[in-house]
């Protein structure tokens, strides 16, 4: 029988892989709480209308990679492709944005079916932050002021840059849109294919075609900043003079547009060059006017979301990943010969109680000297606990250091946290 495999697209994370997960979690983690954002934690199915109103019916996202299906009492449902839409109808339904302000964040998988490349999986994971009830620009700088924060957390300062564009108006993009098709009409045979299907539905995301003739005739093209009102033109100069004052390089892209109908005002993405094409590590904008769409009162809201497969694979690439996240134990507890078997699961649990913050590993199912060493080594463990018959009588333990050269010494065993202790935080 043919053995059954994961969906392509659709990656297991392994144990091997988890603990770089898990850093960059905690990292994200700790970064938000010092900004007072709270998590917020959605369903991952919907209802299709949700996303379809939200990011629009002619995005490639609807019209192409949803994963959709009826349940058995005939309703439709998507998994969520991203998050915002379903932050949102969290928030609206539960009345969290009733006469008040949010700051939110949120974590897990999103679902398109696209084609699976390095990076960009069908099942991908996502770290998202939304705050509502904020009209000024001063949100949109915290925004990017802590994503700074966080590159610099994961010491990716240097490897990582940011582009920030203001698209006005729903009223503003209109006019602007309007002079774009009347000027790429004119093209309309030159332009790539996917452009020209654009040119019908989406016309704004032709301007951040990567297609080089496209690229020559955009170079004529009439400038969004051009058609801008005066209140989104206010709203990004006044942007613009908070990054500088807190010190946040940035370049203004004209070209810089978002893939979802409901962005206006503020967008930015933060790149990196050191990835190839997939250069987008973090991406997001203001979206005023989603809330009343989907129902709701008039809210203003700004966000942003990052996807956790690209970050760890810059990390990879970069060899940022810190030699302690990919260490499965601090201490290796031996045990040589039946004897010493519970006393060294006793002596395990000692050290665990007294060293809280360490994470101490019992070897078991037995085996000579030589192979639990080994898989002490291989544990990635600083320091193994060697017990054995005259180690239990004596009441000592060998101490052996697995990352240098020290000699090993004997610890008497009401000591032997303290010791670790002195030690393991060098």
């Amino acid at each position: 029988m043919a053995k059954i495999q994961a969906i392509r697209g659709m990656n297991d994370i392994l144990p091997e892989q988890t603990p770089v997960w898990q850093f960059v979690e905690a990292t994200v983690r700790q970064v938000l709480r010092q900004y007072g954002y709270q998590e917020i934690r959605m369903p991952i199915v919907e209802q299709t209308d949700l996303f379809k109103r939200s990011i629009g019916e002619v995005t490639d996202i609807v019209e192409k990679e949803m994963y959709t299906f009826e349940d058995r009492n005939g309703d439709s449902l998507t998994l969520r492709p991203e998050g915002t839409a379903g932050c949102v109808r969290a928030a609206e339904e539960h009345g969290l944005l009733f006469n008040q302000t949010r700051r939110l964040w949120y974590t897990g998988p999103m679902f398109r079916h696209e084609r699976p490349q390095k990076g960009r999986y069908r099942q991908f994971h996502q770290i998202g932050v939304e705050c509502f009830g904020m009209s000024g620009p001063d949100i949109d700088a915290e925004l990017l002021i802590l994503t700074a924060r966080l590159w610099q957390a994961l010491e990716l300062s240097g490897h990582t840059r940011l582009e920030i564009n203001s698209i006005g108006t729903s009223e503003s993009r209109k006019t602007y849109r309007s002079a774009l098709v009347d000027y790429l009409s004119q093209y309309k045979s030159d332009l790539d294919a996917d452009s020209q299907r654009r040119l019908e539905t989406n016309p704004l995301r032709i301007l951040d075609s990567k297609d080089a003739g496209t690229r020559k005739i955009l170079e004529n093209a009439p400038s969004l900043d051009d058609y801008l009102d005066e209140e989104s033109r206010s709203h990004f100069e006044r942007l613009r003079e908070l990054l500088d004052a807190a010190g946040i390089e940035y370049t203004v892209n004209p070209a810089l547009v978002r893939g979802l109908d409901y962005y206006g005002k503020t967008v930015f993405e933060w790149i990196t060059d050191s990835l190839g094409a997939q250069g987008t590590v973090c991406a997001g904008g203001r979206y005023d006017g989603l809330v009343e769409q989907l129902g709701g009162k008039p809210t203003f809201a700004v966000g942003f979301a990052m996807g956790i497969e690209r970050l760890i694979l810059l990390l990879e690439t970069l060899d940022l990943i810190p030699e302690h996240v990919n260490s499965n134990a601090d201490v290796y507890v031996t045990a040589m010969g039946d004897a010493s078997v519970a006393p060294a699961l006793a002596l395990a649990e000692q050290l665990r109680n007294e060293l809280p913050d360490y994470v101490v590993v019992t070897h078991c199912g037995g085996g000579s000297f030589k192979s639990q060493m080994k898989k002490a080594d291989k544990s990635g463990a600083r320091y193994a606990v060697i017990l054995g018959e005259n180690e239990v009588a004596g009441g000592t333990a060998g101490l052996k250091p697995l990352r240098s050269d020290e000699p090993q010494k004997e610890v008497p065993q009401a000591e032997l946290a303290q010791a670790l202790a002195d030690v393991l935080s060098n």
